[in-house]
């Protein structure tokens, strides 16, 4: 973990967080500025700052991801409906945290191109 990274605070406790879900590699988060009436961030425990930084061994953590992502959509009533996931690498994509999360969205329309 970072001891600078925001993310690495929240997760150890040092940070406020609405943490909405939690297990052994992520925690799932309200975000702070919510672009759909459904926006959580899906957070790895493990500090990973971007894309380009994951590891064949990090596929544990990919795979519980998108496992907590189908449980919170369902839990969050979205499922159905639809929803999105986004991951931004580097500054250009809009990744703001240099610690990997990706965006769960849902509960308005969304349109294509993204962005």
């Amino acid at each position: 973990m970072s001891n600078e990274c925001i993310f690495c605070k929240m997760i150890k406790g040092e940070m406020q967080a609405n943490i909405v879900y939690e297990d052994d590699l992520i925690i799932a988060i309200e975000d702070i500025n919510p672009q759909a009436p459904v926006h959580l961030l899906l957070i790895p425990k493990k500090h990973i700052p971007t894309t380009m930084d994951i590891q064949k061994e990090d596929s544990d953590i990919l795979s519980d991801i998108f496992e907590s992502a189908k449980h919170l959509a369902k839990e969050k009533k979205i499922d159905e409906s639809g929803f999105r996931i986004v991951l931004n690498c580097n500054e250009g994509a809009g990744q703001s945290v240099f610690h990997i999360h990706f965006h769960l969205l849902g509960g308005r329309r969304m349109t294509w191109p993204p962005g």
